[in-house]
């Protein structure tokens, strides 16, 4: 599970962004001091997820091409 998590970390964050969007949108009677603080801890994800993915392509440049048969 947690090897999923990690590989496609970027796609849960963008569907608990939108849902947390939709969610402070279409509920009326959420607190402001609420909203506020889940936009922080979007944020908050967001810049870990940042770092998660510019950790994978530091490995990736580190890597050797592929090559194609050219047979």
């Amino acid at each position: 599970m947690i090897d999923f998590i990690h590989a496609h970390s970027t796609r849960l964050y963008a569907i608990a962004a939108a849902t947390l969007s939709l969610i402070a949108y279409y509920v009326q009677d959420l607190p402001t001091g609420l909203i506020l603080a889940l936009v922080a801890a979007v944020l908050g994800t967001g810049e870990a997820i940042q770092r998660i993915e510019d950790r994978k392509t530091h490995q990736a440049l580190l890597l050797d091409p592929p090559y194609a048969d050219r047979s």
